[in-house]
């Protein structure tokens, strides 16, 4: 996987209209240019790459420090390719906030209206909902999921862009996915992660963390008083660091390890009641592995650091706390770094893509076609 550094602060800024409506264009003619001489599926490739995506932003002058870049980049990309996906090849579902909800309802729109199997658009569907579970309750970093795209072909590949945020540290954090490289969603899967700030997360995606995620299992397959048991000692523990009895003319005091002062147990507190719920819930599934238990309806982040603590602390199955999270210009950017964009220049370049269209191989009646929408698009 890819790691790297990129600054990403949380931008509350908007994306002037002016620009928005430039930044379409641009980006579908960059998509048509790609296509023709690539295939979609190399497209898809491309955003996986953080890096490739990041100067993408850039390109079409968003700002490249900010956390916007993803959501306006992709919303603008959504919107650029209205119209032509079947064409094109590639298909994109999700966005920001409540349309990241709608991700699955518009893989099922789009599956019956291409004729796609059942099948093969409930494997999406399975793939847009475990990847965002993976990356909220697999990789604890603190950045919560707020904008999650999945990019699919008709040929079988798969993208999914999704970012995080952490108002304590008012950043931002993106996690790219792209499907060739996926050979299991729970160990390693990610093409990259960006990120300026490097934290202590709970990662059980790492390899490291096999044991701890294979003795989460079969506590979960287990009785779950045991583990209930366990838990609860566990956090009793956590609510002081040192713990001391008096009885007369001697006192007994305990005092934690001090190789624990980091560990998240310290600050924890766990709804024994709710966790209680869901652990009976995952037991009557009786999942045969970690993946079938983190697919389970309800089980979320809090679930999952406790089967993780339970694993460690009790069985010594210790998971990795290595953060598995990497910057570029062409016209400006919103902000002003490091210059304001150019209307002309885009202008001008947004022309040359479009006469490159027209020189290209695609049969005569697509080119008046793919004009007529850039013309639509040019006076929107």
């Amino acid at each position: 996987m890819k790691s790297g550094i990129a600054t990403i602060p949380l931008d509350y800024g908007k994306c002037p209209a002016w620009l928005f409506k430039r930044m379409k264009r641009l980006l579908r003619n960059i998509v048509l240019v790609i296509v023709e001489e690539f295939g979609p599926e190399e497209f898809l490739k491309r955003l996986s790459d953080p890096v490739w995506f990041q100067s993408l932003g850039c390109i079409v002058a968003f700002d490249w420090n900010s956390s916007g870049l993803t959501t306006t980049l992709m919303g603008a990309l959504k919107e650029a390719i209205r119209g032509i996906e079947p064409k094109i090849g590639f298909f994109i579902c999700g966005g920001k906030g409540k349309t990241s909800r709608k991700t699955p309802e518009q893989i099922r729109e789009w599956g019956e209206c291409l004729g796609f199997s059942t099948n093969y658009i409930e494997q999406l569907v399975y793939t847009s909902k475990i990847t965002a579970k993976v990356d909220s309750a697999l990789i604890q970093d603190g950045f919560q999921i707020y904008h999650h795209n999945l990019l699919f072909t008709e040929s079988g590949q798969w993208s999914v862009i999704q970012q995080g945020m952490n108002t304590e540290f008012k950043k931002a954090r993106r996690y790219h996915w792209f499907s060739s490289g996926v050979k299991e969603f729970l160990e390693e899967p990610h093409s990259g992660i960006i990120s300026d700030i490097k934290l202590k997360p709970l990662n059980l995606i790492s390899i490291k963390s096999r044991e701890n995620k294979k003795i989460c299992t079969e506590l979960a397959r287990e009785e779950p008083k045991t583990f209930l048991r366990d838990i609860s000692i566990i956090s009793q523990k956590s609510n002081s660091l040192i713990r001391q009895r008096r009885i007369p003319g001697f006192t007994q005091m305990e005092l934690s390890d001090i190789e624990f002062h980091w560990h998240p147990v310290i600050k924890e507190k766990f709804d024994l009641k709710r966790l209680k719920k869901i652990v009976g819930k995952i037991h009557s599934f009786k999942p045969n592995d970690f993946e079938e238990l983190l697919a389970i309806e309800g089980v979320g982040p809090r679930t999952i650091r406790a089967l993780s603590l339970v694993s460690e602390i009790i069985y010594g199955a210790k998971p990795s706390y290595e953060d598995p999270a990497r910057y570029s210009f062409s016209f400006g950017g919103k902000d002003g770094t490091p210059y304001f964009p150019n209307q002309k220049e885009m202008d001008m370049a947004i022309e040359i893509l479009e006469r490159a269209i027209q020189k290209s191989k695609i049969p005569h009646s697509e080119k008046v076609e793919i004009q007529r929408n850039l013309i639509k698009m040019k006076y929107e």
